[in-house]
């Protein structure tokens, strides 16, 4: 009985988020089956990487009988209608512990929910807890004094990226089949790699030109990652299922020598040209120039830091990590001049771009510039020989494509000779968000890498779900 009890937990958990929803809405799965195949994953799996830090399970089985009653009752069910989600511990939710991976809130209760995951809520989801993040998610490693660090599931010594590093472990491993995160210099697009899952970056908006930080979904398809972003961000559900032949695709493995990447990754990466070409993709060698780039995400970053931080390092200096304290303190130093500079130097380098993206469609390059490293390190201070001079230089791959301000994707390419995964990065112009996913989606469907699971028993090989 254990094992068909099991069998069927694999069935649910490991099927697509659109799946499961077309299930549910059929009769096919309840909501409250869904929800408890789903906990035992979680009972499974959460002591050994530790990514759902704060469960909700009692307000989670409450919430999947309601819906099962209102479907029985007829009533329309929500595009996400009975799908487990978890909520990255950096957003507020009413009523449920929030510490934003700081001993300073270790016990935040907030009084009211972000707009999104009252939209997700509507939508029909199921809240089974909040996913880990590094303190004030800072920096793409998960780890932080009130929970502590999240491992990656393919190799329990090695980082689940960050910030979003508990909701790309929880994907991996079937404890959810959508999560939200984050994203300022690669929170979503760097974990999702780490971890092979989709992390999608979408478009900037225009409500504050100088914060460079969005949300977004995570997945394990690009499909699934569609389904969520169209929730949170209230836009239409975008077409992804055309053809995505005689686009022009810019590729750039090494980013045309402009920054240092691990060989391992390089390698994994430039091995994928084949499957674009294979699509109808007119691939050829090219990166855009991206200088200025630095200087505008270093002050715009720390400009933000210090204005939502810089009042608690007045009382809680000694209850914040050193790394956090120096973006406070770079952010406090700078002048209105400095911000100016920034902001001009941010605009040369978007102009830069729609010239690039006027003779290509999109850019694929590596998500990260590492694999996933060892658990115990804070940073890499070195890639490819090359030191690295402060925490976020090695996520350069990523905050550089932030500046763009346009839509980029995390989508799993590969493994490399140890087994653990590699993402590529797909760029495209800004507002170009659903053909950014179609390409993904194509290359997702030609390729299959981001079919294959960790395994329990910690060994690093991954497997089919069906295997």
């Amino acid at each position: 009985m254990r094992r068909l009890r099991l069998a069927m937990d694999d069935e649910l958990c490991d099927r697509p988020a659109t799946e499961l929803a077309r299930a549910i809405r059929a009769g096919d799965a309840s909501a409250r089956e869904v929800l408890d195949a789903h906990l035992r994953r979680i009972d499974t799996w959460n002591p050994a990487v530790n990514a759902i830090v704060t469960r909700t399970t009692d307000l989670a089985i409450e919430r999947a009988a309601d819906l099962d009653e209102s479907l029985a009752l007829g009533e329309e069910p929500g595009p996400l209608h009975g799908l487990p989600i978890a909520h990255k511990d950096l957003v507020d939710t009413a009523g449920i512990r929030t510490t934003y991976g700081s001993p300073i809130f270790s016990d935040n209760v907030p009084g009211d929910d972000e707009p999104f995951v009252v939209r997700v809520r509507d939508a029909g989801a199921v809240l089974v807890g909040k996913t880990n993040t590094p303190e004030f998610g800072a920096g793409s490693h998960t780890f932080n004094p009130v929970f502590g660090a999240t491992r990656n599931p393919f190799d329990l010594s090695r980082s689940a990226g960050g910030s979003s590093g508990g909701a790309a472990a929880a994907l991996a491993t079937g404890m959810v089949p959508i999560a939200d995160g984050s994203d300022l210099g690669g929170s979503l697009r760097n974990p999702a790699s780490f971890c092979n899952v989709v992390g999608f970056r979408p478009s900037l908006t225009e409500e504050d030109p100088l914060d460079l930080s969005t949300d977004g979904p995570m997945a394990r398809t690009v499909a699934d990652a569609a389904l969520l972003w169209a929730v949170m961000s209230d836009v239409p559900p975008p077409t992804i299922d055309r053809e995505v032949a005689d686009v022009r695709v810019a590729c750039a493995p090494t980013f045309g020598g402009t920054l240092p990447v691990e060989p391992a990754v390089a390698a994994v990466v430039d091995a994928a040209r084949p499957a674009f070409e294979a699509l109808g993709c007119v691939t050829l060698d090219a990166y855009p120039d991206l200088d200025g780039a630095r200087e505008a995400f270093f002050a715009l970053r720390a400009r933000s830091y210090a204005a939502d931080l810089g009042e608690l390092l007045d009382e809680h200096r000694d209850q914040i990590k050193a790394t956090v304290v120096w973006n406070i303190e770079q952010g406090l130093g700078l002048s209105d001049d400095d911000v100016d500079r920034a902001v001009e130097r941010m605009h040369a380098v978007r102009s830069s771009a729609e010239r690039f993206f006027g003779e290509f469609d999109y850019l694929v390059q590596p998500v990260s510039q590492v694999p996933p490293f060892p658990i115990e390190l804070e940073y890499p201070t070195e890639v490819a020989g090359e030191p690295m001079t402060t925490y976020l230089d090695w996520m350069a791959s990523c905050w550089t494509i932030t500046v763009l301000g346009g839509p980029a994707i995390s989508v799993p390419c590969g493994f490399a000779d140890d087994g653990l995964p590699v993402g590529v990065q797909i760029v495209g112009r800004r507002g170009d968000d659903a053909g950014v996913l179609r390409l993904a989606r194509a290359f997702e469907e030609a390729t299959g890498f981001g079919r294959m699971r960790p395994v329990m028993d910690r060994a690093r090989a991954p497997r089919h779900p069906a295997g």
